[in-house]
């Protein structure tokens, strides 16, 4: 097939972006937005699937088509056609209303460019696919969007003679494109803030400087600005000073975040005064006295107070959601398509990572409830008939006081060593075996995973993890309950190992399988499914969800696994003088119904589920924010919600590909596309009836 004539993408420039026809997965291209180049014979079956022209034997997909059922935007029924011309008009370089292969490979390599989001919006502009912008086209193109529809622009304007020449006949390359669109912007500023001074005197209203902000600058707004507009105006009269400092300091955030580094030595946690940032300022940068003065004064209106933090200067940063979009490209892109295309040498390594996260988390989460831990063990090893007489314990509140009053507060750490050493190895197979798992259940190009396969991993998490579980806690309950005797002498955890060898650290082994594999099954599904009801609108969950996902998970799965608890404990414990002994799990099942009845089953539950519910909420925050701070990619899947991102504009396209098709630097086009939008506030009207209210 030929391609047609297109200056853009000329034999040299398509040695670049296409790969070679024996390559099938380029790594050297695409390194701009850390994408992986799509598989040429995959993007071609991909291709013919939505190509529906033949012309002389060669297949074409329609623009609309690549528009609207491929992309998947403006699907309305009253959609507006010449919005969806300009879309495809990036792609489609030959300008025919047809998408030839070469041209959708072509643009897909153009996607995986580190420029793409400019280098998009210039092949929107180009649209005679030349390889230049005139001024012609640029008119034609900036008249469709509601920018232009809203507040018009003067075309006849010293800045445009200065780009296009005084007779407007210069063709303007992409680089200098580039920056006349970012210049053009501040020119539309400009002059909305000149025709609403129609006295000249250099001042105009709140309510004007309202309305020009949210026109011609609503890309640039986060909505603590938006929302104070009018406040940081004082309700009074806006200056040409004041509204230059203003936008000037919209486009200057990242440097004020330097300015607030710079001033606390890298402290994020830290706040700083007006009169520290405005040292820090002097000394690293060009922010005005004005433009400070602005900036605080949001800060006083947003958070009520004269110091600003880090965090206020993340919530006023515009262009923020493009940064989030391109977080998005840099991380879900750029795992390979399907996980069975890594190496068996890359899911080992992926698994030791996730074990030595989940080392870390599990010593944090027990060692954050140990002392309920030991409470619960008490009672559950309290029999109804004692051996002295009368219960030792009436409830968890009773065992806590009395711990403290004749061991200190040290004896509520009974046994903790060997508990965190046998926790770390624990806990760490139990979320590795269930990541593992669900990994492999979990249909990779719509993230979703039936309940019985999550239940399935949760079964096996639980059942992976009793080789270290049995004898962390055979040690540990002895340990435990070992405070309750008069003994002067204490207890070792070396003395324990002697007395029960290697096959007495397995003893109660049988109950702990039917404690832990249900136990899992029901944590792990319940965890996931309650991340994602308390997650936010964009999916993503804060610490504190997880937090709570995770004590939510721990309420039935403690609750309901009681009994296979209490039959764990009655084994593993040494039977003093007097007590009844076990032989297994079903004697001691039924001795236990014989002689305490129903209830003696459900001894210590709540104090199980005091423990288990906030240890496996810790635990799993931890896990998942240290996930989230030592990102490592290794082509898998991230836990869901890990992704921080902003609301998008109301106007703005969707922000992430859902098609499977999308693949290779396609995953990105909707982004890039919505980010046009962001960057630039080129927004084009959805709908076609809005294009009656054109402004000529």
């Amino acid at each position: 097939m030929t391609l047609r004539p297109n200056h853009l993408f000329s034999d040299s420039i398509l040695k670049h972006v296409l790969p070679c026809a024996s390559c099938h997965e380029r790594k050297d291209h695409g390194e701009g937005l850390g994408l992986r180049r799509a598989d040429p014979v995959r993007l071609r079956e991909i291709f013919e699937k939505y190509a529906t022209v033949n012309e002389d034997g060669e297949l074409y997909m329609k623009a609309d088509v690549f528009v609207r059922d491929y992309l998947g935007l403006h699907k309305d029924e009253d959609y507006n056609p010449n919005a969806v011309k300009l879309i495809a008009g990036v792609v489609d370089t030959s300008k025919d209303g047809l998408v030839s292969f070469m041209e959708f490979q072509a643009f897909e390599a153009l996607l995986c460019s580190p420029d793409a989001l400019y280098r998009t919006a210039f092949q929107m502009f180009d649209t005679h696919g030349n390889g230049v912008v005139s001024f012609q086209e640029f008119s034609d193109v900036i008249k469709k969007t509601e920018l232009y529809q809203k507040v018009p622009f003067n075309l006849d304007s010293d800045l445009v003679k200065l780009y296009f020449g005084k007779e407007k006949n210069k063709l303007v390359s992409f680089a200098e494109f580039s920056q006349f669109l970012h210049d053009y912007h501040e020119e539309h500023a400009v002059q909305a803030f000149k025709r609403s001074d129609k006295k000249e005197v250099g001042f105009i209203s709140a309510l004007d400087f309202y309305n020009i902000m949210v026109s011609v600058k609503s890309h640039l707004l986060t909505p603590c600005v938006k929302d104070n507009l009018v406040a940081v105006a004082g309700g009074q009269q806006v200056s040409f000073p004041f509204f230059v400092a203003f936008n000037s300091l919209l486009g200057n955030m990242e440097l004020a975040k330097r300015v607030f580094l710079n001033a606390t030595g890298n402290d994020k946690t830290a706040d700083v005064s007006r009169e520290d940032f405005i040292r820090s300022a002097q000394m690293m940068s060009q922010i005005t006295p004005l433009e400070i003065d602005i900036l605080f004064k949001l800060v006083q209106l947003t958070q009520q107070d004269t110091r600003m933090q880090f965090s206020d200067l993340e919530s006023m940063t515009p262009e923020q959601y493009m940064k989030k979009i391109t977080s998005f490209t840099l991380t879900e892109v750029k795992a390979v398509s399907s996980p069975e295309e890594r190496g068996v040498m890359i899911e080992v390594l992926e698994s030791a990572y996730r074990f030595t996260l989940g080392a870390i988390a599990g010593s944090v989460g027990a060692t954050a409830v140990y002392p309920i831990d030991l409470v619960k063990t008490r009672l559950q090893n309290q029999r109804s008939v004692s051996f002295i007489g009368e219960l030792m314990y009436k409830n968890s509140w009773d065992c806590l006081k009395k711990v403290i009053r004749h061991e200190g507060f040290v004896g509520l750490y009974r046994g903790l060593v060997p508990q965190l050493v046998g926790v770390a190895p624990e806990k760490a197979i139990k979320l590795t075996m269930n990541d593992f798992v669900r990994d492999k259940f979990t249909d990779h190009k719509t993230k979703k995973i039936a309940l019985s396969a999550e239940m399935f991993a949760g079964g096996c998490a639980g059942g992976s993890q009793v080789v270290f579980t049995n004898p962390l806690e055979i040690v540990k309950i002895r340990l435990q309950v070992a405070g309750e005797l008069a003994s002067t002498s204490q207890i070792s955890a070396v003395q324990v190992l002697k007395e029960l060898g290697f096959f007495g650290l397995y003893k109660g082994a049988r109950a702990c399988f039917l404690r832990d594999i249900p136990f899992s099954a029901i944590y792990f599904p319940v965890y996931a499914h309650s991340k994602k009801k308390l997650s936010d609108e964009n999916g993503y969950n804060s610490p504190w969800t997880l937090l709570v996902a995770g004590a939510i998970g721990g309420v039935p799965a403690a609750s309901l696994t009681t009994p296979a608890d209490v039959i764990k404990t009655r084994l593993q414990v040494a039977a003093r003088a007097g007590q009844t002994t076990y032989s297994g799990v079903f004697d001691a099942a039924k001795k236990i119904w014989k002689e305490e009845g129903f209830g003696a089953f459900w001894k210590g539950a709540p104090a199980r589920v005091l423990r288990s519910s906030p240890q496996f909420g810790v635990t799993l925050l931890t896990y998942e924010v240290l996930q989230r701070a030592f990102y490592v990619d290794f082509g898998g899947m991230r836990p869901e919600g890990s992704e921080l991102s902003l609301s998008l504009p109301e106007h703005s396209t969707q922000a992430r590909a859902t098609n499977p098709d999308h693949i290779g630097g396609f995953k990105a086009a909707i982004p890039i596309l919505s980010g046009i939008e962001s960057k630039f506030g080129l927004v084009l009207p959805k709908f076609s009836h809005r294009t009656a209210d054109h402004p000529n």
